[in-house]
């Protein structure tokens, strides 16, 4: 990729950058949230029409009106969330749009045959005719990565490929991606977790404010210059110290237990105690319980049981009146969960608290506190936006995070609920989030964080809950135990005595 240039309103994403990766290898595109990688994967993957620049492919300038363009020429996208239909069974996912046909038909036999050979190649193992629905989630994405094969693809571009995997499901996304090296194929990995790149990748590229500052041997770099290469300033190594003041009960549940949307039970009896001055993490693999353990506890979701904030009992009440007693919840899904994309900063970081002084009185809106908020959190949390009229649509997922971060966090909640907070933000930004955590606990404030990023809960909580299968099934301090350890629990293989 020469001189690529793309402007969206009022920001260049990216500003002539130059992108090389040779065939056969592994490469890292790395760059805070904003620093336009996304854009360029798209560019390459045919969602985006540069305004300017070239792409060559085996030495050939070609060009990618769109992803289907993009699968014909040999590009594929693994996205961070993956496009499988949950109720197809594996083998119709991998050939979904692309199915063998005989005399108009379907031809199952060949299809199944085509996929068996991949599968032998490459030396995967999948069970073809299981529902995705009931896989776990590192075999959803070795799906996603043969149905990528099943099309001849030769680039494999990754976004954030380890997200949501054990470490036991990363080494073994890790081993295929050393096998689909060998093969010659050419992948380009995006994350922003350097320990993968230094243990995976050759070379990198790194991208800051939409321009190349950086590319290089990856062996030849220490994480520490890979991250301050990303944000153009020195990143201190976060070394947390562990809570010494524990105080009072602030969040209690008692034998709580609740339903997922199919009626299926999703919490079975889960029992916890969370105290100010204290971070307690949680985790488990995907599709464990955390989702419905933040909406219950948030009121968005019924459950038997007690569930006791701040000495009440508020099992009965709703999602305001636990903020009003001092709860604050960073969601999980901030597209859906946490901002309205269709209007700006400034309404969505008042819509927690518009109905209160200073922001309304006497059945009105008033305007300038809610700009002097907004701004004072664009201020304090790094938010990059023009103003604070910007329609969050248009911010990057990072940028969109932070929004919600600081609506949140601002006002120093008693216990803030924090599921995946730093969930595709840079090193920089995640590194903000996590001081501020660490800020709030030794104010006093309670934090529960749920997140599947392993090196983030051993860095920061005084304690880790391990769910499975919705149960509380081990307890361990970060300094009492190792990641294999922690992955054999969210695993199954573990459990309490």
């Amino acid at each position: 990729m020469q001189s690529i240039t793309k402007r969206f309103p009022g920001v260049t994403a990216n500003d002539g950058v130059d992108l090389s990766v040779e065939r056969g290898s592994i490469h890292a595109l790395l760059g805070e949230n904003g620093a336009g990688k996304s854009t360029l994967m798209r560019i390459l993957y045919g969602m985006y029409t540069p305004d300017h620049g070239r792409i060559f492919l085996e030495g050939q300038e070609i060009r990618i009106p769109n992803p289907r363009a993009a699968i014909h020429l040999g590009i594929g996208m693994v996205h961070q969330e993956f496009q499988l239909v949950p109720s197809l069974t594996v083998a119709e996912n991998i050939a979904l749009g692309y199915e063998p046909r005989c005399n108009g038909l379907v031809d199952r036999k060949t299809q199944r045959r085509q996929i068996e050979a991949i599968l032998e190649r490459f030396g995967f193992s999948l069970p073809l005719d299981k529902p995705i629905a009931d896989l776990p989630v590192g075999i959803q994405q070795q799906v996603e990565i043969i149905k990528l094969l099943y099309r001849k693809a030769e680039l494999l571009i990754l976004d954030e490929p380890t997200s949501v995997l054990t470490p036991q499901e990363v080494e073994g996304l890790f081993a295929v991606l050393q096998t689909l090296r060998e093969e010659g194929k050419t992948i380009i990995y995006i994350t922003h977790k350097l320990r993968e790149v230094k243990t995976i990748c050759e070379t990198a590229t790194i991208l800051r404010r939409g321009k190349v500052v950086g590319r290089l041997e990856v062996a030849a770099a220490s994480e520490k210059e890979l991250a301050n290469l990303m944000v153009g300033e020195q990143v201190i190594d976060q070394v947390f110290p562990r809570s010494r003041q524990i105080g009072q009960e602030r969040l209690v549940l008692k034998q709580v237990s609740a339903l997922d949307d199919r009626g299926v039970p999703a919490l079975r009896e889960v029992n916890m105690t969370l105290r100010a001055g204290e971070i307690v993490g949680i985790a488990g693999v995907q599709g464990s319980g955390q989702s419905e353990l933040v909406e219950v506890i948030s009121g968005l979701r019924p459950a038997r049981g007690e569930i006791w904030l701040n000495g009440r009992e508020v099992s009965r009440f709703s999602p305001r009146q636990r903020r009003q007693l001092g709860l604050a919840v960073i969601p999980e899904k901030r597209k859906e969960q946490g901002l309205n994309l269709a209007t700006h900063i400034q309404e969505n970081v008042i819509s927690t608290r518009y109905y209160k002084p200073p922001f309304s009185g006497w059945l009105t809106l008033f305007t300038r506190p809610a700009e002097q908020f907004a701004g004072r959190i664009l201020h304090e949390y790094n938010v990059a936006a023009p103003g604070v009229r910007s329609m969050v649509k248009n911010l990057s997922g990072g940028n969109q995070q932070k929004v919600i971060t600081g609506r949140e966090m601002i006002d120093h909640p008693e216990v803030l609920v924090a599921a995946y907070p730093t969930r595709g933000l840079d090193v920089g930004a995640a590194q903000f989030v996590r001081e501020a955590m660490i800020g709030r606990r030794d104010q006093g404030g309670a934090v529960l964080l749920i997140s599947a990023d392993l090196d983030e809960l051993f860095a920061v909580s005084d304690r880790i809950l391990i769910l499975y299968e919705g149960r509380i099934v081990g307890e361990k301090k970060p300094d009492e135990t190792t990641f294999e350890e922690v992955g054999l629990y969210m695993t199954g293989h573990l459990h309490a005595g």
